[in-house]
């Protein structure tokens, strides 16, 4: 039951992260892209930059805040992804960066951190 609930979770924190982005005047291009090397969770466009956000949720922080569960290891696999996501389309952009956006949800309200350029 909790890994459903945890799953729920991170649904919800996603859409809350693309309503921000949109808001920010992103352009949201990709969800949930995955390859065998492993996921992005949005890829969207801002201006002439592509930009990959790993967005974190947690539900308290008994485990950490959601912005440190995301390690240095991570932020390098999610430049390696951008690198193979980028290899299989048409386009190219000005520059990649990447992006984190850690949600808290308190009292059913999400607190939203964003992070510019991670690495």
């Amino acid at each position: 039951m909790a890994a459903k609930q945890d799953q729920e979770l991170g649904r919800q924190g996603e859409e809350v992260a693309v309503t921000y982005l949109e808001a920010k005047g992103m352009k949201i291009i990709d969800r949930n892209w995955r390859c065998r090397h492993g996921e992005i969770d949005i890829i969207a466009e801002d201006g002439p930059s592509l930009v990959v956000v790993e967005v974190k949720t947690r539900s308290g922080r008994s485990h950490g805040t959601a912005l440190e569960s995301v390690s240095r290891a991570k932020l390098a696999r999610l430049r390696m992804l951008a690198a193979k996501w980028l290899a299989t389309q048409p386009r190219t952009y000005e520059s990649v960066r990447v992006d984190v956006i850690a949600l808290e949800r308190f009292a059913g309200d999400f607190a939203l951190n964003h992070v510019r350029g991670a690495i």
